[in-house]
């Protein structure tokens, strides 16, 4: 065999440069959640967050990891994510289990904003499951669920909610802020989509012959992954 041309180890110089490269970058966004997720409380520098008085609404906001909220608060938050959503992942053919469900909302990694009605005897009202993640290689936060009570929908809370995610993901260095969101949820598409600005994400699935995933409309993916890109 003859020698290697001068040209293949400048190329494979080069790919060996860049894979360190990109290793360095990966390692160093690995380290940007693992601060984020250190974070005693994450709305500690955004004390004007902790309260929402408006459109006759008097509600106090904190955000918690699951260790440290009651178990009748986590009742409540699993209850009142069932009963907004559950007959939307069933419709989506994601199907519904209690239990999966629970765990998912458990982990040590979620985070929790808790708004409670400051009036009513601090009842809870609204909540919000979200996480500082990596994804597909990118630093992110992750809002798994954003939940509402009926008498506090309207009322520009859910607004609020998210741009409460979006500064805390600008704050702690995240590259977006992601979430998922059924086809058929007309209301919440509308809401991102035209109100907030979010867009589809770059992984989101796209739908073709190969991926049968079936909904009413024919073959396609029932959801769609969409996010916003945070200013650096």
């Amino acid at each position: 065999m003859g020698k290697k041309s001068q040209k293949g180890k400048e190329k494979k110089m080069a790919r060996k440069k860049e894979l360190a490269e990109e290793n360095a970058m990966l390692k160093e966004k690995t380290a940007v959640v693992t601060a984020a997720n250190k974070t005693e409380d994450p709305l500690a520098k955004m004390p004007a967050f902790k309260a929402y008085e408006r459109n006759g609404l008097n509600l106090s906001i904190e955000c918690r990891r699951v260790k440290d909220i009651p178990e009748e608060t986590m009742d409540w938050i699993f209850n009142l994510t069932k009963a907004n959503m559950e007959k939307l992942y069933v419709d989506a053919e994601w199907g519904w289990n209690d239990k999966e469900k629970k765990n998912e909302m458990t982990e040590d990694e979620a985070w929790h904003l808790i708004v409670r009605d400051v009036i009513k005897d601090n009842k809870p009202v609204a909540c919000v499951h979200f996480r500082f993640d990596m994804d597909e290689g990118d630093a992110v936060l992750y809002c798994y669920e954003i939940q509402l009570e009926k008498e506090v929908r309207r009322k520009g809370l859910g607004h609020f909610l998210m741009k409460i995610l979006e500064l805390l993901a600008f704050q702690n260095q995240m590259e977006k802020v992601m979430l998922t969101v059924f086809k058929q949820n007309t209301q919440a598409n509308k809401f991102f989509k035209d109100k907030l600005g979010y867009k589809m994400d770059e992984t989101s699935p796209e739908d073709t012959i190969e991926d049968k995933f079936f909904d009413e409309e024919g073959i396609g993916y029932t959801y769609e992954i969409i996010s916003k890109i945070m200013p650096q």
